[in-house]
């Protein structure tokens, strides 16, 4: 016999001589966490935006009269491999803003043809006739210029939902940039020949062409708002120009949105089982939780509100090459002054880390509220998961200015409503019903505004899988 087997035996053997463990645990005190949540997250957003108090439950956003319109993206329909475009969003283009006759709208859309382009074809060439306007259903097509030295240069990106050539539409001229398909692209493509025939048919055409002529004619300065006229330069006692700054005559009005839910908790829990910790309070705590991270999310995704669908179009650009490298972040910084936040969903801030790392650069860190974060050019990049990531590994990342001194974008709040509990947030008790369960009505009150379009821009399709190699 072995000397563990022996010391085995002697120990079954001998009679217990003190309170077991088990047996103790039954007298102790058990110490206890308040109940854990996974899906807290850093809110960053919510946190860094600055908060504009709207005690009329509407902000109202007054600009200078601004004559673009439309800006947006066109939609389109697929059926197989036929794709057709949305009537409705051919207002997108400016050319067509604020048409209301449907007929035409449809005749429009449906005088496209389709066409599919692999990728590294030429689609328009720089110096020949422009006679068709392009729409992007799927792809990314890239706007090729010549420098001073006709060196090449990359004048932009075109991907899904985009357009190009919409001024050849009603006027002769030639291309002055080359268009590169630089991945395979379906097209949809509009003749000169076939729009003239289809607004010779339609008034309503003919008076959309018009103001468009119109609104191109009038003083504008680079942004597109209503010139305000201005001499320098001048010596004597010339006549000066009289002029006026002219406002929008329907500016944009945000309403307080609204995230809301009911929480129960039966009489019996909260009379009996509320020692160490309250119930109804740590109920409150997790559902307040998950409202905020609601709120987040609506402020990024709303189709209303969200930041992602108030970009505007100037103000979306593409990738070069697919993944965020530092030239992306670097176009993004430049389309706008004092940028002063970036967020990214945690996997698109990784996917630029690599792309740094590639080239053999250590992007800086900033202290921001006690954290050190990653930052490009002094602007930190915050981690939001509210971005989403697509089926194709797709994401976005989006740079701001904040704050209403600077015309940024602020968040929109109301503090002071009845029953309130956080700021912006109240829980207002809803009473016991026949099964003795108390109902609390939790509701947050909230919106965020772009005051300027250039407060915000998105930069669109990031790549964020890892690369092969």
């Amino acid at each position: 016999m072995s000397i563990d087997s022996a010391d085995a035996a002697t120990t079954e053997d001998e009679p217990q001589r003190s309170l077991s463990t088990a047996a103790a645990r039954n007298l102790a005190t058990t110490t206890k966490t308040v109940p854990q949540m996974q899906g807290i997250t850093s809110r960053w957003l919510l946190r860094m935006l600055p908060w504009v108090q709207v005690s009329g439950g509407t902000y109202r956003v007054n600009r200078r009269l601004t004559y673009g319109v439309g800006g947006g993206r066109v939609a389109f329909a697929q059926t197989a491999d036929q794709v057709s475009v949305a009537p409705p969003s051919l207002r997108e283009i400016p050319l067509f803003a604020g048409l209301d006759d449907e007929a035409a709208l449809a005749a429009l859309a449906g005088a496209f043809t389709q066409r599919e382009v692999a990728a590294g074809a030429v689609i328009a060439e720089r110096g020949q006739p422009a006679e068709e306007i392009y729409l992007v259903a799927h792809g990314r097509v890239t706007r090729q210029g010549a420098g001073r030295f006709d060196e090449g240069t990359v004048l932009g990106t075109v991907a899904d939902g985009g357009y190009f050539g919409a001024d050849a539409l009603v006027a002769e001229g030639s291309w002055d940039y080359t268009a590169v398909a630089s991945s395979s692209c379906t097209l949809l493509v509009l003749a000169r020949a076939q729009f003239q025939a289809i607004v010779g048919q339609s008034p309503s055409l003919q008076a959309a062409v018009q103001r468009f002529g119109e609104s191109v004619a009038r003083p504008q300065n680079s942004r597109g708002e209503a010139d305000i006229a201005v001499t320098s330069g001048h010596s004597g006692e010339p006549t000066l120009p009289g002029t006026f700054a002219d406002y929008e005559l329907a500016p944009r009005e945000y309403e307080l949105s609204v995230a809301q839910t009911v929480l129960r908790v039966h009489t019996r829990v909260a009379d009996l089982f509320n020692q160490p910790m309250n119930q109804v309070h740590q109920q409150l705590r997790l559902t307040i939780e998950s409202l905020r991270e609601r709120q987040e999310h609506e402020m990024i995704n709303n189709p209303q509100y969200g930041l992602l669908h108030n970009a505007e179009y100037a103000q979306r650009i593409q990738t070069h090459s697919g993944p965020p490298t530092p030239d992306d972040l670097d176009e993004l910084l430049s389309r706008r002054r004092s940028t002063r936040l970036i967020f990214a969903h945690p996997r698109a801030i990784a996917a630029f880390g690599r792309e740094c790392s590639r080239r053999g650069l250590y992007p800086q860190t900033t202290d921001v509220a006690g954290h050190m974060l990653p930052a490009w050019r002094g602007v930190p990049i915050l981690p939001c998961n509210k971005i989403p990531v697509t089926d194709d590994r797709t994401s976005s990342i989006i740079a701001m200015r904040i704050g209403e001194e600077d015309q940024g974008v602020v968040g929109l709040h109301q503090v002071g409503i009845p029953d309130e509990y956080e700021p912006g947030l109240n829980v207002r008790f809803m009473g016991i019903d026949d099964k003795a369960v108390m109902s609390y009505l939790v509701s947050a009150y909230f919106s965020v505004a772009v005051l300027v379009p250039d407060a915000l821009g998105v930069l669109e399709n990031v790549e964020i899988a890892r690369p092969f190699g």
